[in-house]
């Protein structure tokens, strides 16, 4: 893992000169075949794809969803990233929480008026805390795929990194469905073990007011507004879930397993994907000047002492 002490205000080190500000186009973003991180990048991915197997999954969620690691506040745990860079990303070499108030400012300027999305944007990646926890980088950053059936070949570096995982081998989990059925829905498949699903299952555990199922509780209500506002909170955790599941959501790839729930978000987790991906820049964004009105949407969707 890369940590970067900084000290109390990481923009001092990492606010570029403006005349000296670098945007890239569309098509030079997950560059995973050049660049200056490359061999960086795909150590990791190789990591990662040589370990994550069913039984590796299966034993993270053991690990990580009884949630004694730590307690703090939402934003904490944002601050908490100044002092990660994520090894896997072709396209930033700076502090992932730079990355987070990007993300939500992206969303804000095209929704304006859908402050639960840009709450998303701000706190998609706060599970890669995981590392900060000992937990190795390729246990918690990069793509994920689905583990107990085959790797679909739009996962990156499929040809090269997965030689020596033993699930590759293994008839039971390596054939096209594996042991899923059709259409069972993403809910019922085991990813990679990553920030995602870590960050998902917290939001779960903290009861934080982004709830997963209430649509179907409240249908009974005719306030229209207030449906629609429920049914958004929902495709908000379904985007923190699978925000990084590029195989589906970029490359098309899975979607045997996916049920009209899973298409019906599809739309949506692509909508986040254009701001979690399109707004990395090395223009940093003042943090202290936005953090009172991002403080105002934690109050108002996932307050107080969580438990990580």
């Amino acid at each position: 893992m890369r940590v970067i002490n900084i000290g109390p205000d990481p923009s001092l080190a990492y606010r570029p000169n403006l005349d000296e500000t670098f945007t890239k186009e569309k098509d030079e973003y997950r560059n995973f075949e050049s660049g200056s991180l490359i061999d960086r990048v795909f150590n990791t991915y190789k990591l990662m794809h040589t370990n994550q197997t069913l039984d590796f999954v299966r034993q993270k969620h053991l690990e990580w969803t009884s949630f004694t690691h730590s307690e703090m506040g939402m934003m904490d745990a944002i601050m908490l990233l100044d002092k990660l860079v994520d090894e896997s990303d072709p396209d930033v070499d700076f502090p992932n929480s730079f990355h987070a108030f990007q993300t939500a400012e992206g969303i804000r300027r095209e929704h304006p008026d859908k402050d639960w999305f840009q709450l998303v944007g701000l706190i998609h990646d706060v599970g890669k805390i995981m590392a900060l926890w000992d937990e190795p980088q390729w246990a918690v950053v990069g793509d994920t795929f689905p583990v107990g059936c085959k790797f679909q070949s739009s996962i990156v570096f499929r040809d090269t990194t997965f030689l020596e995982n033993p699930d590759e081998q293994n008839p039971r989990y390596n054939s096209e469905y594996g042991i899923y059925k059709q259409n069972c829905g993403l809910d019922n498949v085991l990813m990679s073990w990553g920030h995602d699903e870590y960050l998902y299952r917290a939001m779960k555990f903290n009861k934080c007011s982004i709830p997963e199922e209430v649509k179907l509780k409240f249908q009974i209500y005719e306030n229209t507004e207030f449906l629609s506002n429920i049914f958004t909170l929902f495709q908000g955790l379904y985007m923190i879930r699978y925000h990084s599941f590029y195989p589906w959501h970029s490359q098309g790839d899975y979607m045997h397993l996916c049920d009209d729930k899973d298409l019906k978000m599809l739309p949506w987790v692509n909508e986040f994907n254009k701001f979690d991906l399109y707004t990395k820049s090395t223009d940093l964004p003042d943090v202290e000047k936005l953090r009172p009105y991002y403080q105002s949407l934690i109050d108002k969707y996932c307050p107080g002492i969580l438990k990580w």
